[in-house]
């Protein structure tokens, strides 16, 4: 069965490119220059060149059109399906059975995110910061549900065969890194505020002047 004529066909890549142009808005605006080409041959303006002057015009207006610029990322939305991660992180975690160290750490760096990601002022901050949000995306939805993960399998094994360190003490450490990568986007956002703070100070300095 053959691909509907409006469909990219995926057996190949340059139907997609060609069909892309063909919407463009430098096609667009090359055909219409073209057109005026085709509107001054009708009224005798042009005469046998009429191919060179149309081609050319289409040629112009295609060069003159900006390039389009594709859409930029929607990090608010992204910070909503985040907040939803980190949810159903929660609920995993509270599956976990962790020593009193390690669940001491994981407490206070939950409680960190909780307050960045709950819904709110700072909430609405970090989604103008796509470098925080992707950090705390990956600590989330990779860094957290691993490190807990291999927590609960090397401990099994550990029991299988000990004498190797524990490895409470590896998750105790790598809880208190991701605790200090949650930090600097809590000195991120402090320092942006800071800024704004600042800046207002100065207008205001500047205005009464």
């Amino acid at each position: 069965m053959s691909p509907a004529p409006d469909t990219p066909d995926p057996r190949n890549p340059g139907t997609g490119r060609v069909l892309r142009y063909l919407e463009s808005r430098k096609n667009v605006t090359g055909s219409l220059c073209g057109s005026a080409g085709l509107a001054l041959t009708f009224m005798g303006m042009v005469g046998w060149y009429w191919p060179v002057v149309v081609a050319g015009l289409y040629v112009v207006g295609a060069l003159l059109t900006p390039p389009e610029r594709p859409s930029l990322p929607d990090f608010s939305t992204q910070l909503t399906h985040l907040t939803d991660d980190f949810a159903e992180l929660r609920k995993y975690l509270a599956e976990v059975d962790m020593p009193p160290a390690a669940a001491g750490r994981l407490a206070e760096l939950i409680e960190l995110l909780s307050a960045l990601l709950d819904p709110g002022w700072i909430a609405e901050l970090l989604a103008y910061d796509p470098d925080s949000v992707h950090l705390l995306s990956r600590v989330v939805r990779q860094e957290i549900p691993e490190a807990a993960d291999a927590f609960v399998r090397t401990r099994w094994w550990n029991r299988l065969a000990p004498g190797t360190e524990p490895p409470e003490r590896h998750l105790e450490r790598q809880l208190s890194l991701l605790r200090d990568e949650a930090d600097q986007v809590t000195a991120s956002l402090r320092a942006a505020e800071a800024h704004r703070q600042e800046s207002l100070t100065r207008y205001l300095k500047d205005r009464d002047q």
